[in-house]
């Protein structure tokens, strides 16, 4: 396999644009592709099998496109990925429960873990922290209006302060000190998070740590690239004005071309 193939990076929709954002700093002689199911999202109200019908379609557009390593770049793909029988010819790295991090943050032993209905439903990222300490105490909670909010471009006003104060109160009353991002969309959203939950808790996006496992695997199958900075080739399955004023919220998108794809043909 040629070090000069792309990375391959997906997600339901616009949230996985902020793991892009760090293998973009941590590997910027790498050429990145990313596809966003924007027509589908979200994904976390979807049934698992639902969930990796879709997982198989995106990553058969990623074998067209001869890429040398995907990344799901979506917790809620993530927790599903063992679920998947077809092997592929490339590695398939998910997110980063980050919960190695968040023990090492927490001072008085109390987690909270936000995310999507099906990444809390599957309990990955509790049963991780807890069996690696038996000490702590985790507190997951289902943020259901999140993604769709921030797909909507909803980053302010009444819509997503009331959302926050649904879901973040609560959770702000069990005395976390530290909470994970346990939804790459939620990054786009950590200012509205963090009035909520207050100066004194830590919040944990896994997305850096992700990008690390990344160029660890590219390393050890002697996959990374050098020279010259990567292309940026950002597709999506709807709505592409909308995937470029949100891309344009993170990072500068001059650099970037923007594709439909229809995975169906």
């Amino acid at each position: 396999m040629s070090v000069k193939l792309p990375i391959g990076v997906f997600d339901s929709g616009m949230g996985g644009l902020t793991v892009f954002i760090q293998l973009r700093k941590l590997l910027p002689a790498e050429d990145i592709l990313y596809f966003g199911d924007t027509k589908r999202t979200p994904y976390g109200i979807r049934t698992s099998k639902e969930i990796q019908n879709f997982t198989r379609e995106i990553l058969d557009f990623m074998i067209r496109n001869h890429v040398k390593l995907a990344v799901a770049a979506c917790n809620t793909i993530t927790v599903n990925l063992n679920n998947l029988p077809q092997e592929y010819p490339f590695p398939i790295i998910g997110m980063s429960t980050g919960s190695h991090t968040a023990l090492k943050l927490t001072k008085n032993n109390r987690i909270g873990i936000i995310g999507t209905d099906a990444t809390i439903r599957s309990g990955k990222h509790a049963e991780e922290i807890r069996a690696l300490s038996n000490a702590v105490k985790v507190y997951p909670k289902a943020c259901h209006k999140f993604a769709s909010l921030v797909e909507q471009e909803k980053f302010s006003g009444k819509d997503i302060n009331d959302a926050a104060r649904e879901y973040l109160l609560p959770l702000k009353k069990t005395g976390v000190d530290t909470v994970i991002l346990a939804c790459t969309h939620y990054p786009l959203i950590i200012s509205v998070i963090r009035n909520v939950l207050g100066p004194n808790v830590n919040i944990l996006d896994p997305a850096e740590e992700t990008a690390c496992n990344v160029k660890k695997v590219l390393g050890q199958k002697g996959l990374l690239a050098n020279g010259q900075n990567g292309s940026n080739r950002l597709c999506f399955s709807a709505d592409i004005d909308r995937a470029k004023r949100i891309a344009a919220r993170l990072f500068d998108i001059q650099q970037c071309g923007f594709e439909y794809v229809d995975l169906s043909q």
